[in-house]
């Protein structure tokens, strides 16, 4: 699931085919029918990434400030000038790794995916979803039984959602987080990613996202040719 996470991710930035037309088409096959999620989610929220990362209440990524966690300097300055605390965020570093990695695909993403496809009406998307929960149900459960097959999907999704929020927010949760300030966008990219050391391991564990700086400057660049 993690790697077919990667996959998606690629025909949804178009850098496979040559053609946008054959992306789209893949896209909605890989994330739909081999993932259980609809390609318009994907593209409504990662555009929105792409074009201002980092950036307060632009950024769908960093929605989860000041809620569960104070992200970037600015914004916890914010919150100690008007005193508000929702969370004790001196212990942020602490708590991530319990409300955030393992609760976000499992619960978050398990149910808004739903209510996304139907509230847009992405009746195709939703097919494509249906089909791989039909999938899933079918080749497990003569063997585990319906409280097994939950509990493995539940089990799948957990260990993804970890995986997941680590490849994800390595890389631009360190760097610059504020309110849209309007910087052209070369500078846009570069305040808000960062890359980690190439390894085989690392290239595998991230779907290449470990160069990020070059994804966001070049986001249709096939993922192999990052490290050129």
């Amino acid at each position: 699931q993690a790697q077919a996470g990667w996959l998606q991710h690629d025909f949804g930035h178009l850098s496979v085919f040559s053609k946008s037309r054959w992306n789209h088409w893949v896209h909605k096959f890989v994330i739909g029918h081999l993932k259980g999620a609809p390609a318009s989610w994907w593209n409504h929220l990662h555009f929105q990434h792409h074009a201002k990362p980092n950036c307060f209440r632009k950024d769908p990524d960093v929605n989860m400030h000041p809620l569960f966690f104070a992200l970037g300097k600015t914004l916890s300055v914010e919150l100690g000038v008007q005193k508000k605390k929702f969370m004790p965020y001196n212990h942020q570093h602490k708590y991530f790794f319990i409300i955030g990695p393992p609760a976000l695909v499992p619960l978050y993403f398990q149910w808004y995916v739903f209510y996304f496809a139907v509230q847009r009406k992405q009746w195709a998307d939703l097919a494509w979803m249906l089909s791989f929960y039909i999938r899933f149900f079918l080749t497990y459960l003569p063997f585990l039984g319906v409280k097994g097959t939950l509990g493995l999907h539940l089990l799948v999704r957990f260990i993804e959602s970890n995986w997941f929020v680590w490849v994800t927010q390595m890389n631009h949760i360190p760097m610059h987080i504020d309110y849209d300030k309007n910087v052209d966008w070369f500078s846009t990219q570069l305040q808000a990613t960062c890359n980690v050391r190439q390894s085989l391991f690392n290239d595998w564990f991230s779907g290449h996202l470990n160069f990020q700086i070059e994804h966001h400057l070049f986001p249709t660049m096939p993922r192999h040719n990052y490290w050129k």
